[in-house]
């Protein structure tokens, strides 16, 4: 076993059966996470990210491979261990409408030996005042952050967050960050599956971007994003000169990659997005050529290159585009 890593799994593999075909949720998937970590998996809804996690949870029971968590194992006679030293946050957690917020955090700090008292923690997620309130009332935003409560009242060595923002308001999802980043504050370890690119580039130290079952990149977010070849991505769109709707008959990929500092092109809807390394470069020769090109430009944004764009560039597909067919392909797979 390998007791200095939080977590490792090798050429983990789950496969569920559809009818009379096999579905792999999982194929062959390899992970190291260093303790003190905050790890994430990324994709999009159905990429396997849930299934793995409930693998490592010890939820589910891989089909192959070995998997280790906190230098044991499942199913050797240590699970008790294992579990006591774990907090968990699902995808979607229901509690009783008619039990109160420290009703619920005492009882899931009854189930650990060791952690925090309630009071303790319904203050480090901020539900004191909701201390005496009925589930039933809580908003989506407090209702997570109960479920957060309920997974750190253990104090555990190793927290699982499974898409803990999803559905949430932009201010609900910053109220979830702030708790988990004081949760690495002290040292522990959190894996995190997400697919909301932005959430892992705040939160994480490391992530790997699975995409059907396998990991197809994995680094700091930083790296990921050099990887690209340019840091900024410039966004714009353009008719013909004169028409509302044509494209310009010379504004193609070949054309607007041969524009100085362009790294890479895509095409996104009615937009072009260059990956570019320096703007200031990009943008007066772009529009130089859009004016021999007899285009009219309707709109043109910059910003930093993210890594949604590092996701798009290893498939060559968006988010969400993948996320409008996912749900319905992972209900029978567990992903």
């Amino acid at each position: 076993m390998t007791a200095d890593l939080a977590i490792r799994c090798r050429d983990l593999r789950k496969t569920y059966l559809a009818g009379k075909s096999a579905v792999e949720a999982v194929c062959g998937l390899d992970l190291s996470v260093e303790p003190g970590a905050c790890f994430g998996l990324l994709g999009p809804n159905g990429a396997g990210k849930t299934t793995t996690i409930e693998i490592l949870e010890g939820i589910l029971a891989p089909t192959s491979g070995e998997v280790e968590v906190l230098g044991m194992r499942w199913g050797t006679g240590r699970d008790q261990q294992i579990r006591r030293r774990l907090g968990i946050t699902l995808q979607e957690t229901r509690f009783d409408d008619k039990l109160t917020v420290r009703e619920i955090v005492t009882l899931f700090r009854s189930f650990y030996p060791d952690g925090q008292s309630p009071e303790a923690t319904m203050a480090a997620v901020e539900l004191t005042e909701k201390a005496t309130a009925r589930v039933g009332r809580l908003s989506g935003g407090q209702k997570q952050r109960l479920a957060l409560a309920c997974g750190l009242v253990g104090n555990p060595a190793l927290l699982f967050l499974d898409e803990p923002t999803t559905g949430l308001d932009p201010q609900s999802r910053r109220e979830v960050w702030k708790i988990v980043r004081a949760h690495q504050a002290r040292g522990a370890t959190t894996l995190l599956t997400t697919h909301y690119m932005h959430e892992a580039e705040v939160l994480c130290d490391r992530v790997a971007i699975v995409d059907h079952g396998r990991i197809i990149a994995e680094g700091t977010p930083a790296d990921l994003i050099a990887r690209l070849g340019g840091e900024h991505v410039v966004e714009f769109a353009a008719n013909a000169t004169g028409d509302g709707g044509a494209a310009p008959a010379a504004l193609d990929e070949a054309a607007l990659a041969a524009l100085p500092s362009v790294t890479a092109v895509r095409r996104e809807r009615d937009a072009w997005l260059l990956t570019v390394h320096h703007p200031h470069v990009a943008i007066p020769e772009l529009l130089r050529r859009l004016a021999g090109w007899q285009a009219e430009l309707n709109r043109l944004t910059t910003r930093h290159a993210s890594l949604e764009d590092v996701f798009v560039a290893l498939t060559g597909r968006t988010l969400d585009a993948d996320d409008a067919t996912a749900d319905s392909s992972a209900q029978g797979t567990g992903a």
